[in-house]
């Protein structure tokens, strides 16, 4: 890794290092396109300009809705180097969801792919963007809307007169809430910066590794090691197919030299699954480094893994959007502890794992777990009573629970409460249920994740309908469809009598007690 003489710069002033330095070399691609450094510096410059000469100010927000692109490395150095806070949003979400992001964001720019030119188009009427603001890219092209291209031709490829510090905000990310309402989590370019020297220092990362980001550039999850990458000067490959293939996914890891991938279980899963003649067709032995998560691996698929990509070591980690990477599970650590998602990482302070009143528990016994590291987040967006709730003192939370054992590694042991993890997505019950809740047959509903061989944990509705209602999985399945996003939505559902839904004294519902019915199921 090359040494930084301001290790707190910003991706735009790491951007424009390494464009002096490897001016030639390719710093970032997707699957059709390719920029080097000295490239990508000149056009996002180029964008940085022209976002301000549309009108933006530092510290306002732009927001992205796109799939895997090219655009994103451009668009989240310009930001960087304009001042500007990028609102990535979930391609994933419905029009009511994307909406209320962009509200509540007080968004003044939405830069969009084509895909979404119809959503844009139904919302626009909505939201508070002027008319040119709203900046489209892709093959569509459409007069109601400023052409990306356009735009960067309008700027200078020279680094805008902007003064940020690594202090000011750089990514607002929305995460889903217990309330059902996502919430944005504040990050800054000193939360990234030192993330990123993290991550390079825990993978061992230098200029010659070549990341292959597979997880949506909207997640947290890519925009960390997209980070860490960039800070390196070393390359990163945007996964920019639609659809996963796991043959596919194979074949662009062996061609493309990739040394570093980030999965979950389920893409794991699915490339083991191939046949052996066909995985053999490929060549991965430049893969030296992988990453297993947002959920747990099972032992006999760590094997599998592992046998396959013969030259790698397997990492876990525990992180959240709000606090980088907390904890760390090495490749040699793998199953001497098992179901452990390993210790702090460099430069962190101790876990607390704390009692309901504040103190901590003996190693064995679980507590909610608190992290205090230099890459934590500096509070959630127009909810100072949440961002109040996530800290004691410097030690921030977000609400799972844990254990420690004597050697000082950690198991979680249950999930910010109640929440589900399909497929690598977060899911929580609650917003699932206002959703069902609001179906005119349905009297009363909970929503629990259950085990799945392919998801990890698919999403499961025990519904109560209404006395003399009939309702049946269809409905359901059409209700959700234009209601919440596709990962959200119930993929098995079961209906019960009201009293059947085991409850507290208080009526609240036990879905402990519904996981454990179900588990099987």
């Amino acid at each position: 890794m090359n040494p930084l003489a301001n290790p707190l710069a910003h991706t735009g002033e790491v951007l424009a290092m390494h464009a002096g330095m490897f001016p030639d070399k390719v710093a970032v691609r997707d699957l059709e396109r390719a920029m080097t450094f000295r490239q990508w510096h000149a056009r996002s410059c180029r964008l940085a300009n022209a976002l301000l000469g549309i009108g933006l100010r530092k510290g306002e927000r732009v927001g992205v809705l796109a799939y895997n692109c090219l655009e994103w490395a451009e668009i989240y150095a310009a930001a960087a180097m304009a001042g500007l806070i990028v609102v990535p949003i979930n391609f994933r979400l419905v029009a009511p969801e994307i909406k209320y992001i962009i509200k509540n964001a007080e968004a003044r720019a939405l830069i969009f792919q084509d895909e979404f030119l119809e959503t844009v188009e139904t919302l626009k009427a909505d939201l508070d963007i002027p008319q040119k603001n709203y900046i489209l890219f892709g093959a569509k092209k459409s007069s109601a809307f400023s052409a990306y291209e356009n735009i960067l031709g309008a700027g200078h490829d020279t680094p805008p007169d902007v003064a940020v510090s690594p202090d000011d905000p750089w990514a607002l990310m929305y995460t889903s809430g217990t309330t059902g309402k996502p919430k944005g989590a504040i990050r800054t370019h000193r939360g990234s910066a030192m993330l990123s020297l993290v991550t390079a220092t825990e993978f061992s990362l230098t200029t010659r590794d070549a990341a292959l980001l597979v997880m949506p550039m909207c997640h947290a999850n890519s925009l960390f090691f997209f980070g860490a990458f960039s800070y390196c000067g070393a390359a990163s490959t945007i996964y920019s197919r639609k659809s996963f293939d796991p043959e596919h996914l194979i074949k662009t890891m062996a061609e493309g030299g990739s040394t570093f991938t980030s999965l979950v279980p389920t893409h794991y899963i699915m490339m083991l699954a191939l046949p052996e003649e066909t995985r053999a067709r490929y060549n991965v032995d430049s893969v030296t480094k992988l990453l297993v998560s947002s959920a747990p691996a099972r032992r006999d698929t760590k094997l599998a893994i592992m046998e396959y990509f013969k030259n790698s070591g397997l990492f876990e980690l525990y992180g959240s959007t709000e606090c980088g990477w907390v904890t760390m599970l090495h490749p040699d650590e793998q199953f001497s502890k098992l179901g452990s998602v390993g210790r702090e990482t460099v430069g962190s302070k101790r876990i607390r794992l704390l009692d309901p009143e504040g103190n901590e528990v003996p190693d064995g016994e679980p507590g909610e777990l608190y992290s205090c590291n230099a890459q934590t987040f500096v509070g959630y967006w127009k909810l100072p009573e949440k961002t109040r709730e996530a800290f004691r003192g410097e030690y921030c939370t977000v609400g799972d629970l844990a254990r420690r054992d004597e050697d000082g590694f950690i198991q979680l042991v249950d999930r910010k409460s109640n929440m589900i993890i399909s497929g690598g997505e977060n899911v929580y019950p609650s917003e699932v249920e206002t959703m069902l809740g609001a179906h005119p047959k349905v009297k009363d509903v909970a929503v629990i994740g259950v085990a799945d061989q392919k998801w990890g944990e698919r999403v499961h509705a025990v519904i109560i309908p209404h006395a003399g209602e009939i309702l049946r999985e269809q409905d359901i399945e059409d209700w959700s469809r234009e209601r919440i996003a596709g990962y959200k939505r119930p993929r098995s559902v079961t209906f019960i009598k009201d009293e059947d839904m085991p409850r507290t004294a208080t009526g609240k519902i036990l879905h402990r007690i519904l996981r454990e019915k179900f588990a099987a199921k």
